[in-house]
């Protein structure tokens, strides 16, 4: 594993107080506020508002954005805002827009009531999506360039546990405003109207630190393309063509491949298989439809064939000339990184419930006391790896994560033990965030600093692809072969990824990355 120079226990501690590692605690509180506004927070406002369950469901793609972000995490690299730019510089003036824009989505769904105007409120929480999806790159490229590699499990450590706070803010903190308001049994909009209000003054938070923190001081080469005002037009002209077709399509081909849909599966096949194999070819088809439109107005000159380069064939090119080949055994740990942890952990709850813990146990173990061991794990994986390095650590944690899918399996053969959930929910989040933190600094290790939001957003969009395309097919596997059985799979599952962490720490230098990043 590659050299890392070892710190002492207080240096390691230490690294808590650096401020900016407190900037990351409210900005990771900023970014943990808007998702479960769009996700269980915002299921619950509309089955309270009459709105049937299956379209309740659709309202999740509204967070599709998060998946797509690498496609606009260029622009972010790329294009200054006028006038902020000056007065904030790149990274605090895309974190002030994202923000308002935040703010803006939130005050426009609480404003909206979903038994009069649905399709309003689905606008407003695709808004919400995009803007929490942006502010989301923008953060990850604040962090990056903010510290040196050896503070970056720190700052993603302090991250974790304000995206965990801002997430009980939203979920927990609005429901009990909007009860608070709201007569038991009844709809009133005006209880949701006044939550979501609160959340959005919660945002605040976000804005303010914004507006204190310094600028990153980065070097970065200029654009040879981006000069004129008509420059960043013409590239945002094509940019804005591209994702129009791009959802014009994706929608288009849902619609025309759902007849397939229902003959495979009365032909026989899984409803999640057919469902998984009609999504595949209905985005491959948008993809490749909206490709051709960015193709075309590049052969019109709309946009010059060497700015798109720049932007994005520039940022994978970068990656690939550092790596060569090791670039693939990289994005293999990547994409496997979190396989055990995310194959396991969509059947969880699901799992609690059939073993026979009551809602009120769940809640009291899985999530509250789940939430400090995870935000103690996040802390703990960015001490170590102050100390230790950032590889010996994501060792540690891919082994553990793997190990306590055991603990899982032992829990599925005894009778619902109060005592045992809890030790089995300390093992898995401590490990989970441990592995988390460390994961992330290796994540912000591989990116190039002039390539830093596209590269990231990459990386972030890969790391969940793959276990979650496995993870669809959770349920079929434990009805087949039974929880123990499931669960001892996905723990082995994990251990691929032991020797993939030891290949990728041998190969890549991550603890001195400026080795592997000439100036550019």
């Amino acid at each position: 594993m590659n050299s890392h120079t070892k710190r002492s226990w207080g240096e390691a501690f230490r690294a808590l107080t650096n401020p900016r590692v407190i900037t990351m605690l409210f900005l990771g509180f900023s970014a943990g506020i808007p998702i479960l506004l769009i996700f269980s927070t915002l299921s619950i406002w509309l089955r309270e508002a009459g709105v049937e369950r299956a379209t309740v469901t659709y309202f999740s793609w509204a967070a599709l954005g998060y998946s797509f972000k690498f496609v606009w995490a260029p622009l972010i690299d790329r294009l200054p805002l006028p006038v902020l730019h000056t007065a904030l510089g790149r990274r605090r003036s895309w974190l002030i827009v994202a923000q308002t824009a935040i703010i803006a989505a939130i005050l426009w769904m609480g404003l909206t009531d979903p038994a009069q105007n649905l399709t309003m409120m689905a606008f407003a929480a695709v808004a919400l999506g995009f803007a929490s999806a942006t502010q989301d790159i923008v953060i990850d490229a604040y962090r990056i360039e903010a510290v040196d590699v050896d503070l970056q499990a720190m700052m993603s450590s302090a991250y974790i546990a304000g995206y965990r706070i801002g997430m009980i803010v939203a979920g927990a903190g609005a429901l009990t405003i909007a009860a608070l308001i709201e007569g038991e049994g009844t709809y009133q909009p005006l209880a949701w109207r006044v939550a979501y209000g609160c959340m959005a003054l919660a945002m605040c938070v976000g804005v303010l630190t914004t507006l204190l923190v310094s600028e990153p001081v980065v070097v970065r080469k200029d654009s040879k393309y981006f000069h004129q005002t008509s420059d960043y037009i013409r590239f945002i002209l094509m940019f804005a063509l591209t994702i129009i077709t791009f959802i014009a399509a994706n929608i288009y081909v849902g619609d025309a491949l759902a007849p397939l849909k229902t003959s495979m599966i009365d032909g026989g096949m899984t409803k999640e298989l057919a469902g998984f194999l009609t999504g595949t070819l209905q985005l491959a088809v948008a993809v490749i439809v909206a490709i051709a439109v960015a193709w075309i107005t590049t052969l019109a000159g709309i946009t010059p064939r060497e700015m798109v380069r720049e932007t994005y064939v520039a940022p994978i090119k970068d990656f690939i000339d550092r790596y060569g080949k090791v670039a693939i055994i990289v994005l293999a740990l990547i994409g496997f990184y979190r396989i055990a942890d995310i194959v396991m952990g969509v059947m969880a709850n699901v799992f609690y419930t059939d073993i026979g813990f009551s809602k009120e146990e769940i809640a009291a173990v899985s999530k509250t006391f789940g939430l400090f061991m995870t935000i103690g794990g996040s802390f703990l994986g960015g001490i170590l790896s102050v100390r230790y390095g950032v590889i010996r650590v994501l060792f540690l944690g891919a082994l553990l994560s793997a190990v306590t899918n055991i603990l899982f399996a032992i829990m599925a053969q005894i009778p619902a033990n109060t005592a045992m959930f809890a030790v089995v929910i300390m093992a898995d989040n401590l490990s989970g965030g441990l592995a988390t933190a460390a994961f992330i600094a290796y994540l912000s290790g591989l990116t190039n600093i002039s390539f830093t939001a596209m590269q990231y957003a990459i990386f972030s969009s890969i790391m969940t692809l793959f276990p979650k395309v496995i993870a669809g097919f959770s349920g079929t596997a434990v009805d087949a072969v039974g929880y123990q059985a499931f669960f001892v799979g996905t723990a082995i599952l994990g251990l691929p990824v032991l020797v993939l962490v030891v290949l990728a720490g041998r190969l890549t230098d991550v603890e001195h990355p400026k080795a592997k990043k000439p100036a550019r």
